[in-house]
């Protein structure tokens, strides 16, 4: 993440993960801040997918990104989709847009259809 161009203020960097997603957030200068903890099933299905945001120190639980439903005739026939985010008031300015980026990386990564194909497999197994 880059603000303003060529102004590094963090990074998001996937881990690897068999089953559950893993995303490690890193300050300007690599450090590891916040981890991100996706679900087994990142398929929303009559409710809202969460993927918790926790301390890198000792993996407490201190916010969430959460991919809301919107029902069943929004979910089956387009392909909006609404997030929300929470985190620590006190967190630095730069983690939370990292944050934000990291919102935009979920939402690409496991719930956008490839091409608008329909027929495109839920969450990791795309």
């Amino acid at each position: 993440m880059h603000s303003p161009p060529g102004t590094k203020i963090g990074s998001i960097e996937q881990e690897w993960s068999l089953c559950v997603p893993h995303f490690t957030i890193r300050d300007a200068d690599n450090n590891a801040v916040l981890k991100i903890e996706g679900p087994f099933c990142t398929f929303s299905c009559f409710g809202d997918v969460d993927f918790k945001v926790l301390s890198v120190n000792s993996g407490e639980k201190v916010g969430k990104i959460s991919k809301q439903w919107t029902g069943l005739v929004k979910e089956a026939f387009t392909d909006a989709d609404n997030f929300g985010v929470s985190f620590p008031l006190d967190l630095d300015v730069k983690i939370k847009a990292t944050l934000l980026g990291a919102v935009f990386l979920i939402d690409f990564m496991f719930f956008e259809k490839s091409q608008n194909n329909e027929g495109d497999r839920p969450g990791m197994f795309d």
